[in-house]
């Protein structure tokens, strides 16, 4: 049996593109991270704090959605289809948990 060395000429700058891509959402998600536990840390609790948070989570959910699920490089028709059911399930878990609270206000009270 003979001895078969494989001799591969792979370009060092092939994934370089893809390497920074990585890199570029890496520092964005860190950096909204850190600012999200600057304002854990040093706000106190309320109705603004909240506010932010959502707000933070749905911006870092919408980038990773679109990173990760390659979701920013699809049709704007698909984003659409996908963007709008998820407004109104959104809109339905912010409907009942406020008529929710308005219900249990009204029993025990």
């Amino acid at each position: 049996m003979a001895n078969v060395h494989h001799i591969h000429n792979q370009d060092p700058e092939a994934g370089a593109e893809q390497r920074k891509a990585i890199w570029k959402t890496f520092w964005i998600l860190l950096v909204l991270t850190a600012v999200e536990f600057l304002i854990a840390f040093t706000l106190h609790h309320g109705t603004l704090k909240v506010a932010i948070f959502i707000v933070m989570t749905i911006v870092k959910a919408f980038y990773i959605v679109g990173e990760f699920m390659h979701l920013k490089h699809e049709t704007k028709s698909l984003i659409w289809s996908i963007l709008i059911p998820v407004i109104f399930v959104a809109w339905l878990i912010l409907a009942l948990l406020l008529e929710g609270n308005a219900i249990f206000k009204a029993v025990f009270d």
